[in-house]
């Protein structure tokens, strides 16, 4: 039996509202677009009731129960069925949600971005949730409705959409700008700063829908695996030739790493072996460069002359040299040849 019949037969009023399994829903469409005339219409506290006809705007009504008469309520008037001898209401009615939504997940890449402080090319991800609500909930309908996208899941996609195409489009750009590491930033250094421009940056794209987003949880910026990786190494070798006595060369600070890394493999693993090792590693390195990297001193008062000779090496210091070069040599950093070399030229000294 259709929506006339119950006209004809004397039943002038009809109940409608949102059905509580749609509760959650940012936007729920009526699914009848007659409506009699006296009907009753429930609004929500946290809903708008968005009336439409023809794809026009005609009116919305607020929070409550209302009588639909067109005698109340005067916009229902462009909405009267003549040819029901204004019976019936012609209309779409769509019930739009303005609370806060909470826990909306998303994730994406940044993309490549350049670390300052390795130069090296890192591939950063960002994950984490949103919340969101609408504050103009005509825009909101208005922009949907003309996209196709009053389906409550094609709506949650397309925001999700525009989030992550602004992280694309603009973090990256701000972390190069702000010459940050890209350590500290995977470690939650800025993450109050990339939040707040992301939410600024975010409005600026959705707000002429009439929706915004309130407030990011759990943001989380994380490297690729390999990239964290080779970072990672980058940066301890740097700290292990800073602590060595600050060598500028990547290879003395390969040196000091390779150094103490072998002496653990060699040593059997132990917590003091690694120790040890360690330090053995330091200490080898900073005699390498001592004895590959010695640098001309100019004379006091600036002069350009040659630097004076350096004092002749005792019996015990070069015994001593000529045992941690062999531990060098064991370890694999000095090459027979270099050994060779070295072990002459400090055995003619004797």
């Amino acid at each position: 039996m259709g929506i006339l019949d119950f006209v004809k037969g004397g039943v002038k009023e009809m109940a409608i509202a949102r059905p509580d399994a749609a509760k959650d829903q940012w936007v729920y469409k009526h699914p009848d677009q007659t409506i009699p005339w006296k009907a009753q219409l429930t609004v929500d506290q946290d809903e708008v009731a968005l009336f439409f006809k023809n794809g026009q705007f005609v009116g919305s009504l607020a929070a409550g129960r209302h009588t639909l008469d067109g005698n109340n309520i005067p916009f229902l008037g462009q909405l009267v069925d003549k040819f029901t001898g204004g019976n019936v209401f012609i209309s779409e009615v769509f019930f739009v949600n303005t609370r806060e939504h909470p826990s909306i997940k998303f994730g994406t890449s940044v993309g490549d971005i350049p670390d300052p402080q390795t130069s090296l090319r890192v591939r950063l991800m960002v994950h984490g949730e949103f919340s969101a609500k609408v504050f103009d909930p005509m825009k909101f309908l208005i922009g949907l409705v003309g996209q196709r996208m009053a389906d409550n899941e094609m709506f949650i996609g397309w925001f999700k959409s525009q989030v992550q195409k602004t992280i694309k489009d603009h973090i990256a750009e701000l972390i190069v700008k702000e010459n940050w590491p890209v350590m500290k930033v995977s470690s939650g250094a800025y993450t109050e700063e990339i939040e707040t421009f992301t939410i600024g940056a975010v409005r600026k794209h959705i707000e002429s829908y009439g929706v915004e987003i309130v407030r990011f949880g759990d943001f989380t910026i994380s490297m690729d695996p390999a990239d964290k990786e080779r970072l990672d190494k980058l940066i301890e070798r740097a700290a292990y030739a800073n602590m060595a006595g600050g060598y500028q060369q990547m290879a003395q600070a390969e040196m000091m790493l390779g150094a103490a890394e072998g002496m653990k493999k060699g040593g059997g693993g132990g917590a003091g072996l690694e120790g040890m090792g360690m330090g053995m590693g330091f200490g080898m390195a900073n005699q390498m460069a001592q004895m590959m990297n010695q640098q001309p001193q100019a004379r006091p008062g600036g002069g350009g002359g040659a630097p004076p000779p350096a004092p002749a090496e005792s019996r015990d210091q070069i015994m001593k040299t000529l045992k941690e070069l062999g531990e060098l040599k064991t370890a694999g950093i000095l090459t027979d040849a270099e050994f060779d070399a070295k072990k002459k030229e400090l055995l003619a000294k004797l």
